[in-house]
């Protein structure tokens, strides 16, 4: 008997444990553990990683690495291999990313490791990846993703021919999002640097000419393919200082010391994008970092990193820098975009074409190349090359870019090491047209690598904030229920600016009215002899009123440039209303045969002034066109009102004047 209650309740629970099973393992956590091999100061790093869940219909997934030795050195190979100078624990870490593949990246526990022995740090060989005259890099991981981490690389160099102490900015959070974008999580320094505060801005300091630039033993091409950097020298340090402030929320500063001539340093910082960053997916969020070599002197480097916000990690990529534009200004303004690549082939491409969308609204003659990569000469028009050279061809509807006889290696082919070797870009801008509208636009690109299907990237969009428009106006008012009607008004509207076609507009209207009523009534008496005594008065009043109208909303759409219509609900209430009011009587007798005989004795004339305020509210509704340069400049409307008390009809005769 007890083995069957058991089985029972075993079938009883067995669906609960079931689902229970499931939900576990659902929310398993992807990680990639850290594996390393030591050979004297040596190591060679792995992990073993979890497998890719592909995204269906995009290339093949895979990963890209990023490993943090511990000691101020970097790596974005796979199984990266590194030779620390001095003896030591280490704490190794890797941020690896999930190209093509739907959830999160995998995480990856640091892992320690022990170095027994030092080198003659003379003896061991570096890669620089400053070219000649840099001494300021940025690299990042990966791209933003709402809720996650990455990771920024700042690569800094001496080239005084002295030993030289400076300071390192970083300005973040833009303040043209309404939301912080990033949290800055954390901060690792392994040169003896500190955090200070960023003092007042007050002092200049003299400019440094008499340095000495050292050349770098070496430089990489390769790095080029990660970030469209826009780098400036400058001399007024106060300046860039109060402008980037103006530009973004927050900012860190770091002070170095007795830096070397030619030493090259890392700082890494841990960027936490914040929950609520904006999630439109072809923004362009920046980092501005700016480098002082020489605390005694204004000389600095400025450069501005732009990052293109995703939802999830694909090289593949169409990007804009028009999230948010003001119509007002953007007539003066360029516009700029930025298309990114990958070749995911087993080989290199040597012919990739971009297909651009290009609404009509920009104009296409006044494309220009602003950066790209692999970096070549832009083809000339008039006869064909047989070397390396970026194509530009202008379609109705679209522009393509094509890089001819180039080499751009593939991430499944064999000995590429480098992964961002195998990635391109082409940022370009335009302007609008002569006559373009309030309208936002949405751009894809189609990658064709060789003779392979394309590849189609997501939408850039631009958009236009709705800026204000305010209008005035002024019109008279018929409202034919009323006798010896006249009134005037003026007033102002609020409305988007220059709206393209449907929009809302609220109004407050003050108007001056006069109108005429008349009101005939009788007073009957009887006498004692049974006749009766009857009086009739004729009312004139006379009202002089000041309104005020108010529109909370109405929808207006512009049909063209010189027709819209609308329709709204209008409140109407009388602040002020003044009544001269004459009132007559005729005085008459009336017998028992019903004969009126006139009774001037009883006649009677008064007068009296009728005061009152806030009276007279009604509520109505309308309907109403406009004619003229309706959506900014001077235009004409009729608008019928129907209001639901008495009088009920009103038509108003008006110009309006939007600016």
């Amino acid at each position: 008997m007890r083995g069957l209650l058991m089985l029972y309740i075993g079938i009883l629970i067995f669906p609960f444990l079931s689902f229970s099973q499931i939900r576990t393992n659902d929310t398993i956590p992807r990680i990639a553990p850290i594996s390393y091999d030591i050979d004297g100061n040596q190591v060679t790093f792995g992990a073993e990683m979890p497998p890719l869940n592909q995204i269906a219909g995009a290339p093949k997934a895979f990963y890209t690495y990023y490993w943090e030795f511990g000691d101020g050195n970097y790596s974005f190979q796979q199984n990266p291999k590194h030779t620390y100078t001095k003896s030591g624990t280490y704490n190794a870490k890797l941020w690896s990313t999930n190209n093509y593949d739907n959830g999160k990246p995998p995480e990856s526990r640091p892992r320690s490791v022990t170095i027994d022995n030092s080198l003659d740090e003379a003896s061991t060989s570096s890669t620089s990846l400053f070219t000649e005259d840099e001494d300021l890099l940025i690299r990042r991981n990966r791209e933003p993703i709402p809720d996650q981490e990455m990771v920024l690389v700042t690569s800094y160099k001496n080239n005084n021919n002295y030993v030289s102490s400076g300071k390192l900015y970083l300005f973040y959070n833009d303040y043209q999002f309404k939301n912080n974008n990033f949290v800055l999580s954390d901060t690792r320094l392994h040169h003896g640097e500190r955090i200070v505060p960023l003092n007042a801005i007050s002092e200049v300091l003299p400019e440094n000419d008499d340095h000495t630039l050292l050349a770098s033993s070496s430089s990489t091409l390769h790095r080029n393919t990660l970030f469209v950097q826009d780098t400036t020298k400058r001399r007024n340090l106060p300046l860039t200082l109060e402008e980037s402030k103006a530009l973004y929320r927050d900012y860190q500063v770091i002070e170095f010391n007795d830096m070397q001539p030619g030493e090259e340093r890392n700082i890494f910082r841990t960027l936490r994008t914040t929950p609520e960053m904006i999630k439109d997916t072809s923004a362009i969020v920046t980092l501005r970092s700016v480098y002082v070599p020489d605390d005694n002197f204004d000389n600095h480097t400025v450069k501005d990193t732009e990052m293109e916000i995703v939802t999830s990690h694909d090289p593949n990529k169409m990007s804009s820098n028009g999230w948010l534009m003001n119509y007002r200004l953007v007539r003066f303004k360029r516009l700029k975009f930025k298309v990114r690549f990958q070749n995911n082939g087993e080989g290199p491409a040597n012919t990739i074409r971009l297909e651009s969308d290009t609404p009509e609204m920009f104009d296409k003659s006044t494309l220009r190349i602003e950066g790209m990569y692999p970096e070549c000469p832009i083809c000339p028009k008039e006869r064909e090359v047989n070397y390396s050279c970026l194509d530009t061809i202008l379609k109705k509807d679209k522009i393509i870019f094509q890089f001819n006889r180039i080499y751009l290696p593939g991430s499944q082919q064999k000995n590429v090491a480098e992964i961002d070797s195998t990635k391109g870009f082409v940022k370009y801008s335009m302007k609008f047209g002569k006559d373009f509208h309030k309208k936002k636009t949405r751009s894809k690109t189609a990658i064709y690598f060789d003779k392979n299907e394309p590849i189609i990237t997501n939408y850039a969009a631009t958009r236009f904030i709705p800026g204000i428009s305010i209008g005035a106006k002024a019109g008279y008012i018929i409202v034919p229920e009323l006798d010896n009607q006249r009134e005037y008004f003026v007033g102002a509207t609020l409305s988007p600016f220059k709206s393209y076609r449907a929009y809302y507009q609220a109004e407050l209207m003050f108007s001056s009215s006069s109108h005429d009523e008349i009101r005939n009534f009788e007073g009957v008496t009887t006498n004692p002899d049974g006749s009766q005594t009857v009086i009739q008065f004729s009312e004139l009043n006379q009202f002089n009123n000041i309104t005020v109208y108010a529109v909370p909303g109405s929808v207006r759409y512009n049909f063209n440039n010189f027709f819209a219509m609308g329709a709204g609900a209008q409140l109407k209430l009388d602040m002020s209303n003044a009544n001269d009011q004459e009132t007559t009587g005729e005085a008459f007798i009336r017998d028992n045969n019903g004969i009126l005989t006139p009774n001037p004795d009883l006649n009677s004339f008064t007068t009296e002034d009728i005061k009152d305020s806030f009276v007279n509210a009604q509520a109505g509704i309308f309907v109403g066109f406009n004619l003229g340069t309706v959506r900014i400049g001077p235009s004409l409307g009729v608008r019928y009102v129907y209001n639901f008390d008495a009088p009920n009809s009103q038509i108003q005769l008006y110009g309006i004047w939007k600016f």
